[in-house]
């Protein structure tokens, strides 16, 4: 009986189940990244706000949690703060980013103008309970434009310090990368969508 405790103890026998061990580790953290890389690349993923364009309602610093399945289960709806790859005729200064955010003001079809401090759509006001009270005096004058077929005139919260379609255009829907729904940081400030 003391032979068979010793040889259950022996250090060759221990080596198989180390061994096991660290094939099992390795498969856990190789299972785990797999899943990292498909949630980013199908479900979800994070940006930085390096701007005040979104201001008050997204300010420098946060982060936000962009959904890409959203607009593979339902239309792109106006209010949407969404996320997408800057337009090629995006020359506003400041350093070139990959992705912007903004605000979708305008819709396919829609015709859009704005005038002292107004946004119109089709003729009738536009209701934005999102823009603090003063933002909407900068919002400025343009337009009449339509809005061609799969594209979305978008705008920043912060109308004076937003370079946005009244500056470059429309956007098409295939450079949305996704809607906004969460912001993560700062921990005091989490907020759905």
């Amino acid at each position: 009986m003391t032979d068979t405790a010793t040889a259950d103890l022996s250090p060759t026998a221990a080596r198989p189940r180390r061994g096991r061990r660290w094939v099992e580790w390795g498969v856990v953290v190789a299972v785990a990244v797999i899943v990292a890389v498909l949630v980013r690349a199908f479900l979800f993923q994070t940006f930085y706000i390096p701007s005040t364009s979104m201001y008050p309602t997204l300010a420098a610093g946060d982060r936000i949690v962009v959904s890409k399945l959203s607009y593979h289960l339902h239309s792109v709806d106006r209010g949407d703060i969404v996320v997408f790859s800057r337009p090629p005729t995006e020359h506003c200064g400041g350093p070139p980013v990959p992705d912007l955010v903004k605000r979708v003001i305008g819709l396919p079809g829609d015709t859009i103008s704005a005038q002292d401090g107004r946004v119109d759509i089709d003729g009738k006001p536009l209701a934005e309970p999102w823009l603090p009270k003063a933002a909407s005096t900068y919002t400025g004058t343009f337009g009449p434009m339509k809005v061609p077929a799969g594209e979305y005139f978008v705008m920043g919260d912060n109308r004076v310090d937003s370079c946005d379609s009244r500056y470059w255009g429309p956007i098409e829907r295939t450079t949305i990368v996704g809607k906004v729904v969460l912001r993560i940081w700062p921990l005091s400030h989490i907020h759905l969508f």
